[in-house]
């Protein structure tokens, strides 16, 4: 077992099982993290075997992540339960408050401990965007249009995945609800002025989160480049809101990440932004690029942030009444 600090690279692997180049790359010191898709997924057995092999390539493990948010962005399906969409979440906010809130702990609690029983230590949830109507990529993913609604609903999400083990990540900071075009596959620009954004940060400001991804999203008025890339952004998030947890990038792959050029260039410009993990992924050739050519000078600061995010204790029993209770509940929204 290869003995390293994380380093600042979450990348992927292609398949359901390791090759010789993902456990080469993955012990990578530039490589702290892995995350995982549908693609790696076959079977809640294949899954457990796999995260078993990641975790003991290197001490610390290797930070486990998926995106794993319910409705239309859930990597996980066949073994695991169907998670429904955050937008439900608020509809039945607007009909009955405290049941919303007891099925966001719920959703949170059986999201966690499913993962957490595979050997997934982390999802980047719970999106934080409000709902503005009319964007192409967040749509239902989004608990509301009323910032005291997402809140409320988050920091119940929030206390559900804690108490299945694993962390929060508030995404898409400063909030991607209000443009159109999907950043996967375009560059949105968002021409407000900053005291227009300010319920879109007001959950970032209220809510405990141990992690924060960046938009791929430029905000006019205050820098040219996209959240990720903006030194202004970061700055604002660590300083003016307070925030001392983990800043990940968006995935650097994506279209809305090309404002700055090549991988390479996208990497070094994100981490002088401020960004602690920086995801990349579906692009084998880039992660290479990336591990052959890039230098940064190490900081503790930025590995120690990471680290916090690894679960401390194991994860809840699926036979315990904590879970089974979160289930009953679960199959009551659903019908």
């Amino acid at each position: 077992m290869t003995a390293l600090p994380p380093g600042p690279l979450m990348i992927d692997i292609a398949g359901t099982e390791l090759s010789e180049l993902d456990r080469e790359r993955l012990c990578h010191p530039l490589v702290g993290g892995i995350i995982l898709f549908s693609r790696n997924y076959a079977n809640c057995a294949q899954l457990t075997a796999l995260t078993a092999e990641i975790h003991a390539l290197r001490q610390p493990p290797l930070l486990i992540a998926v995106d794993h948010e319910g409705g239309r962005v859930q990597r996980f399906r066949d073994g695991f339960t169907r998670l429904p969409p955050m937008r439900a979440l608020g509809q039945l906010y607007d009909r009955d408050p405290q049941a919303a809130l007891a099925a966001a702990h719920d959703v949170g609690l059986v999201l966690a401990a499913e993962l957490r029983a595979c050997g997934v230590d982390y999802s980047f949830t719970p999106v934080l965007d409000l709902d503005y109507g009319p964007s192409r990529v967040i749509g239902d993913r989004a608990f509301h249009r009323d910032p005291a609604v997402v809140i409320a609903l988050a920091g119940a999400l929030g206390e559900g995945l804690k108490a299945g083990g694993m962390g929060t990540c508030g995404k898409h900071f400063p909030g991607h609800g209000y443009v159109i075009p999907d950043s996967h596959v375009e560059l949105p620009v968002d021409d407000r002025q900053l005291a227009a954004m300010q319920e879109d940060l007001e959950p970032y400001r209220r809510l405990p989160l141990d992690a924060v991804m960046a938009a791929h999203v430029i905000y006019e008025c205050v820098d040219c480049n996209t959240a990720v890339f903006s030194r202004k952004w970061i700055d604002y998030l660590r300083n003016e809101i307070g925030f001392d947890g983990v800043v990940f990038t968006d995935d650097l792959s994506m279209a809305g990440a090309g404002v700055v050029g090549d991988m390479l260039a996208r990497v070094q410009t994100a981490w002088a932004a401020g960004c602690d993990m920086l995801l990349v992924c579906n692009a084998p050739e880039s992660v290479a690029l990336v591990l052959d050519n890039w230098q940064p000078q190490p900081d503790p600061q930025h590995s120690q942030r990471v680290l916090k995010l690894l679960p401390v204790h194991p994860p809840p029993s699926l036979d315990g009444s904590g879970y089974r209770a979160a289930l009953a509940s679960l199959a009551i929204l659903a019908s």
